[in-house]
């Protein structure tokens, strides 16, 4: 089971290629960070933490696809994630261009945690209905695989659409850059990842351990190899009885939360965790 890490990052944080490097010199595999666009003031939609009030860093997160990108000019074997990214608040077109050409300049080590968006008046702003986002997404992840595996892509969706285009840089992975899915557990999920995902981002453990037989079995039953998929859980705070309850599941990564703060703060958590990886 390999061992990543996640960083809120903000424009108050460790920097990202900063971060990078020092996580790839410790052997941790990956290096997450989330995205929101902008964070309407408007509290008509309740924080999806559960607390009271917003959380400061929500107002101040990076664009994950550049910050991402200066950690791959430091960087050689990490691999380099969003956690998640919000396709539905993008043009579908830029934004697949977007991740490959990250793909490309990183040698193919982009693990895309996509999400569907729980913020009503952030998702509107970029004029999609909240009712709509988990089509929408859908149909721009579909897009941007054309696009990505095909000489000439070309999709029409509900929402989006391509003509038959030239689209290059092509990712480095094929036919798609690696994808995960974030969300609750449930057939939606299970027929999501079935058809255009490569895993599961669950956040929080509980109740793994009888979701990834029938995640695997849909899998199966789609004509794919359920081995093959990536179970990701995010934002951990170890134990060791913790990871070791992981890998008996057979989970493939786990990715421990650093605190969302300075230099020190996250390098003094991020040695802490070495004592995690499988050296």
């Amino acid at each position: 089971m390999n061992i990543g890490v996640t960083l809120f990052a903000t424009d108050r944080t460790m920097p990202v290629h900063e971060l990078a490097a020092e996580a790839e010199q410790r052997g941790f595999s990956s290096l997450y960070v989330p995205e929101h666009t902008h964070i309407p003031t408007s509290r008509e939609t309740a924080p999806a933490t559960g607390d009271d009030q917003l959380d400061e860093g929500y107002k101040r997160t990076l664009d994950p696809l550049v910050a991402l990108a200066s950690a791959a000019a430091v960087t050689r074997t990490i691999r380099l994630g969003t956690a998640v990214a919000l396709p539905a608040e993008h043009d579908p077109i830029a934004w697949a261009k977007g991740v490959a050409t990250l793909d490309f300049i990183s040698g193919g080590r982009v693990s895309l945690g996509v999400g569907y968006g729980w913020n009503r008046e952030e998702l509107r702003d970029h004029g999609v209905a909240f009712g709509d986002r988990r089509t929408r997404v859908r149909e721009v992840m579909l897009l941007a695989r054309s696009l990505w595996a095909d000489e000439v892509g070309s999709f029409r969706g509900d929402h989006v659409a391509v003509s038959p285009s030239w689209c290059w840089p092509k990712p480095v992975q094929q036919p798609r850059v690696r994808t995960l899915l974030g969300g609750a557990a449930g057939p939606g999920l299970y027929a999501s990842i079935a058809e255009w995902c490569d895993g599961w981002i669950p956040f929080g453990g509980a109740g793994l351990r009888d979701a990834l037989p029938e995640l695997r079995r849909v899998v199966a039953d789609a004509g794919r190899d359920p081995g093959e998929l990536h179970i990701v859980p995010m934002g951990v705070l170890p134990t060791p009885e913790k990871l070791e309850h992981y890998r008996t599941l057979g989970v493939t990564e786990c990715v421990l939360r650093l605190p969302p703060s300075g230099r020190t703060e996250v390098l003094t958590a991020l040695d802490g965790y070495t004592r995690y990886v499988d050296r």
